[in-house]
């Protein structure tokens, strides 16, 4: 697997997978600037033809978008305007859309669900169902993840290779609807992934 130089993570638990920041051009948790050099520092190959960063199995970028984009159809179609999140086997985002008329919030809220589908192999309302009456199942759980209904995982055969997940469409049952545009971003693809 390819290594990237971004290591640095925000501070906290909740932070998602894969949201590495470079060392340079922020504040650090203590409040120092790291102003961003001029040249490229040694150990950054950053430029064209360098190798993949990462090499986890999920959906290519065609496939994440034609999931993410049918989702956010069928729940527009259903008057809803929500967030999408694709992510791949080590739970890396690989499409974030978010619907015009949303705050933007909504597909960061949709990877968490994905997080926890693709985590347990099962529909993030499955998730939720089964922590509140197997108190063992919370060990697996993290701050990173959400447990309400909203997301699916994605799979090639037997083996779960990402997850896809939807968020902001409430409804009458919180995630039931985000879950059934998942669904439909899922089955949109099924025969594509591989």
């Amino acid at each position: 697997m390819g290594e990237t130089a971004f290591k640095d993570t925000p501070s906290g638990a909740r932070a998602l997978p894969g949201d590495v920041l470079p060392p340079f051009g922020g504040i650090d948790p203590d409040g120092t600037f790291h102003a961003t050099p001029r040249d490229v520092p040694a150990g950054f190959n950053m430029g064209p033809n360098r190798p993949p960063e990462s090499t986890a199995r999920g959906p290519s970028l065609a496939v994440a978008i034609t999931a993410a984009e049918a989702a956010l159809n069928v729940c527009r179609d259903a008057g809803y305007r929500v967030g999408v999140a694709v992510i791949d086997s080590a739970g890396k985002a690989r499409v974030l859309l978010n619907a015009d008329g949303t705050d933007g919030s909504h597909g960061f809220v949709a990877m968490r669900k994905a997080e926890a589908a693709l985590a347990f192999d099962k529909p993030s309302s499955e998730v939720n169902d089964l922590a509140q009456k197997d108190k063992s199942v919370l060990k697996r759980v993290t701050l990173a993840m959400l447990l309400d209904g909203g997301a699916v995982p994605l799979h090639v055969g037997s083996t779960v290779v990402g997850a896809i997940g939807v968020s902001g469409s409430a409804g009458k049952i919180i995630g039931a609807q985000d879950e059934a545009c998942a669904r439909a971003g899922r089955d949109a693809v099924a025969a594509q992934l591989k």
